[in-house]
């Protein structure tokens, strides 16, 4: 999961100055980047418990939501047909090619291949829950 994520950023703030991974297993990854015009604590989640109670209580399955300045952006809804439509626009000849995915697959072994560093400094706020 994340790699949409990963290439949204990158495409918005611009290219990866440093990538640190503080935590990254079978159910739950999270970092910091530092992009050309965004530092951004990132955390990542497949568990159920990491979802807040009234995104639970919603009955939502997934949270999709970013903070710049301060501001919340929400965007959990409207990725049921995405695949869809990405497929159907390469059939049609619109599609991306490898250099405008390169920089987010290349961003996503990184962190795959990282070694974990110590939760200290510019860290998500989830990671000083238990988990």
């Amino acid at each position: 999961i994340g790699i949409h994520f990963f290439d949204m950023l990158i495409w918005i703030f611009g290219g990866v100055r440093s990538n640190i991974v503080h935590k990254f297993d079978t159910t739950r990854a999270a970092g910091f980047l530092e992009l050309e015009k965004a530092r951004v604590r990132w955390y990542l989640s497949l568990e159920k418990e990491d979802l807040s109670s009234d995104v639970q209580q919603k009955g939502q399955a997934t949270y999709r939501s970013i903070h710049i300045d301060g501001k919340e952006l929400e965007f959990s809804r409207g990725f049921a047909d995405l695949h869809t439509r990405s497929y159907e626009e390469i059939l049609a000849g619109r599609g991306y090619g490898l250099s405008e995915v390169r920089p987010s697959i290349q961003l996503v072994a990184e962190i795959r291949n990282a070694v974990i560093s110590e939760v200290k400094g510019e860290h998500h706020p989830y990671l000083d829950r238990k988990s």
